[in-house]
């Protein structure tokens, strides 16, 4: 009996240790996709499950989930280890966050109202909780102790980086005038450079649209007074300052109206914009924009999202100037966030909501190169968009690279025909070119086919006389 149960306790022990040995079997893959590296949210509330930001820190990928106005569960803080295995930290708050940043002089890193060492552990802002947080940025007067960060409905908070006490500066909603006939405010990016801050409010509604309101807004603050600098929708505020200086400390802004996409770049002390066309019409409302980026891809590598297709923007400034603009491809995807991590680049999602079952979201792994997988360049826009315009007055450059057929229509509203000037900037440097006249009769109509492979990096239009104006590019 004794030999049976010695027999039985070394057959229960070799299970035992075989059972700890035994690897763990690796996740599915399918595609650029790992099904266990998804965030899910309860079906009760009206909700979405959305990556709010991703941040590669203290050897792991970090990222923030979020739901809509913070109902429901199932979301938080969470991290993926180098075993493509997704944690949810202790920490972990349900919200609506997608702030990430990293405090270079402490060394922290900021993910929604969590604040991270370099070690991992974890802090959380108590008194910030409860708010869409949407941007954490360097302060202006006390950057080694002081962070400020941003809210969706336009609080504007002060922040101690050691003792985390959290402070209201303002309320944006009644320092930028903003009000409704219809809609909400819909903050969604802040950023510090040159001596600023800059906000984006991409508020756009039916009644924008129609010409009833104007609640977009692009404003900056000196730290004394905050001035606004565009009435239009904008999604994000982004630079690249790099250690030295060399490449101009640019800050870019995005945002659209009815005519076209649109990039705002402050250089050499002033703004100056630039139109883009839409890769897609899906886009222009509040809630569809979440949350177009501008960010490094890998070291140097700026990419932009805008309005259905990346473009790789170069970062730096020179004599004033931005260089030109490459568009990579369309696509229909929301991207609130991407990074590159442990060799390859991640994109987060917001790809399910309650309308189309249980609310999820996951990230998509795979390589910078993949973007050009995605689709041809195509889209349309407007330097003029039923808009009165003067005599011999010049439009804002349009993007004119990186598309294979181009089209330009015209139309005029005036009792004497008017004759466009089409002119084009084919180095990128300002320096313009008299390409073709277009003569369009009085309240009349004329189009123009590019040649085939004809392009230049930007083109822009004059008029020779007052009119109601139309200039619309169309690229396929």
């Amino acid at each position: 009996m004794k030999h049976w149960c010695t027999l039985l306790a070394l057959c229960a022990l070799t299970t035992l240790v075989y059972a700890q040995d035994k690897p763990e079997p690796p996740p599915v893959q399918v595609g650029n996709a790992f099904p266990n590296i998804t965030t899910i949210a309860e079906y009760d509330s009206p909700t979405e499950a959305g990556i709010g930001a991703l941040l590669p820190w203290a050897d792991r990928l970090w990222f923030v989930s979020y739901v809509a106005h913070k109902r429901g569960a199932g979301t938080g803080l969470f991290w993926v280890d180098e075993n493509m295995r997704m944690h949810k930290h202790p920490a972990s708050v349900v919200g609506t966050y997608t702030n990430r940043y990293i405090h270079t002089p402490t060394n922290l890193a900021f993910l929604g109202p969590h604040v991270i060492d370099r070690q991992g552990n974890v802090r959380t802002i108590e008194a910030l909780k409860s708010y869409r947080l949407t941007s954490t940025m360097d302060h202006l007067t006390d950057p080694n102790n002081k962070v400020y960060m941003l809210a969706m409905e336009g609080e504007f908070f002060e922040v101690d980086v050691k003792t985390l006490e959290a402070r209201q500066l303002f309320d944006l909603v009644k320092e930028l005038n903003i009000t409704f006939k219809k809609g909400a405010v819909h903050f969604k990016c802040g950023y510090t450079a040159q001596g600023r801050v800059v906000v984006a409010n991409n508020s756009y509604y039916e009644a924008d649209y129609l010409g009833e309101q104007e609640a977009g807004r692009l404003a900056e603050w000196d730290g004394k007074t905050w001035t606004i600098i565009e009435k239009k929708p904008f999604v994000e505020v982004a630079g690249k300052s790099l250690s030295g200086g060399g490449i101009g400390n640019p800050i870019f802004a995005t945002g659209w109206d009815k005519a076209s996409a649109i990039l705002k770049v402050f250089a050499a002390g002033k703004w100056t914009t630039w139109r883009l066309p839409k890769g897609a019409q899906t886009f222009d409302h509040a809630y569809n924009t979440e949350w177009m980026r501008i960010r490094d891809a890998q070291t140097e590598r700026f990419l932009m999202d805008l309005h259905g297709i990346f473009y790789e923007l170069p970062a730096q400034i020179y004599g004033g100037r931005i260089l030109p603009i490459r568009p990579i491809s369309n696509h229909l995807r929301i991207v609130p966030d991407f990074c590159y991590w442990r060799g390859l680049f991640v994109m987060g999602g917001d790809q399910t909501d309650r309308s189309l079952g249980q609310p999820q979201t996951g990230l998509w792994f795979g390589q910078v190169d993949d973007l050009w997988k995605m689709g041809k360049p195509a889209g349309w826009g407007s330097v003029w968009h039923k808009q009165n315009v003067k005599a011999n007055e010049v439009s804002d450059p349009f993007l004119m690279t990186g598309f294979d057929h181009k089209v330009v229509h015209l139309k005029q509203s005036s009792s004497k025909p008017v004759t466009f000037k089409i002119e084009v900037d084919f180095l990128g440097d300002g320096s313009w070119e008299t390409y073709q006249s277009v003569s369009v009769p009085a309240n009349g109509y004329v189009h123009h086919e590019f040649p085939v492979g004809f392009s230049a990096h930007w083109v822009r239009v004059m008029a020779s006389g007052d009119c109601d104006a139309t200039v619309t590019f169309i690229y396929s």
